[in-house]
């Protein structure tokens, strides 16, 4: 069903909310310099909170192309965007923490120490000219997809039902248009009133954390999607969704004491005058 109030569904209210916080986190530690650092720093609570997102999304989505197989046990465009996607985004979550690098303590191979900008185990960061390949590339790349696929498109699925039909034949959802308008204006906001050098990555996690409760709302429990959810609308699929909630706060208490502990307090630890410049 195509949910029109999609914030009587508490996944994505939830969503919306956490942004809401870690944006005030944001604000709150901006006069902060040494909180703000572990905020935003490489393994820090932002960090963390986008691996434990692209993980758990990833395996979301596999979980739907599993589903998808013993539904209709034939290759189809569903089940390609549902593996495809489920591996794209397992990618993201390992290239965000540099393939658990700086957990395991691995020195990086000759090749990225040389052409790595930050000397991670990366693809993201390789150097491309005097910029690195995801700000050169990929960034331009994520805007002009997620703002297509977050704003544009759902503004004119409104008028034009057929298109909202049109990309559910591939497999893919669009989501809620008020949850996408928040979560853009919070990606404005945090580049407009954040003055840190790694404030970017308040919009990465802004964008894990709703595009992996859009998926969830819309898969599993038909929010504004066509075709039939996962779970059917029912007492059991409100208490799931409840649970799922409460895993979303879990999550955001886990990225905390990570970077608390083997993250953004063992690199602050050993750089003890990180940041100072």
């Amino acid at each position: 069903m195509a949910e029109q109030k999609w914030y009587i569904h508490p996944v994505i209210a939830v969503g919306v909310l956490m942004n809401i916080f870690v944006m005030g986190l944001a604000l709150a530690f901006s006069h902060d310099h040494d909180a703000m650092w572990r905020l935003l720093v490489e393994d820090g609570i932002v960090e963390w909170m986008q691996f434990l997102c692209f993980t758990l999304l990833s395996a979301l989505l596999g979980f739907l192309a599993v589903e998808q197989w013993q539904r209709e046990p034939k290759i189809n465009l569903q089940l390609a965007a549902f593996v495809f996607l489920s591996a794209l985004v397992g990618l993201a979550a390992l290239e965000e923490i540099s393939w658990f690098q700086r957990v395991l303590h691995i020195i990086p191979p000759d090749f990225f120490v040389q052409n790595n900008r930050q000397g991670e185990t990366n693809l993201h960061n390789l150097a491309l000219g005097k910029s690195s390949l995801h700000k050169a590339v990929l960034l331009k790349v994520i805007v002009i997809v997620g703002l297509t696929h977050t704003i544009f498109l759902p503004l004119l699925a409104r008028k034009r039902p057929a298109i909202r039909t049109f990309v559910e034949k591939f497999g893919l959802y669009l989501p809620p248009v008020w949850p996408s308008l928040i979560y853009v204006g919070l990606v404005i906001l945090s580049n407009v009133v954040v003055d840190h050098p790694r404030k970017g990555e308040l919009g990465e996690v802004f964008g894990a954390v709703h595009y992996l409760t859009t998926v969830v709302a819309a898969y599993f429990f038909g929010v504004n999607y066509g075709k039939p959810p996962v779970f059917a609308p029912s007492r059991d699929s409100r208490n799931i969704a409840t649970l799922f909630c409460l895993v979303l706060v879990f999550m955001l208490l886990i990225g905390w004491m990570l970077s608390a502990g083997a993250g953004a307090g063992a690199y602050i630890a050993s750089h003890p005058g990180f940041g100072a410049e």
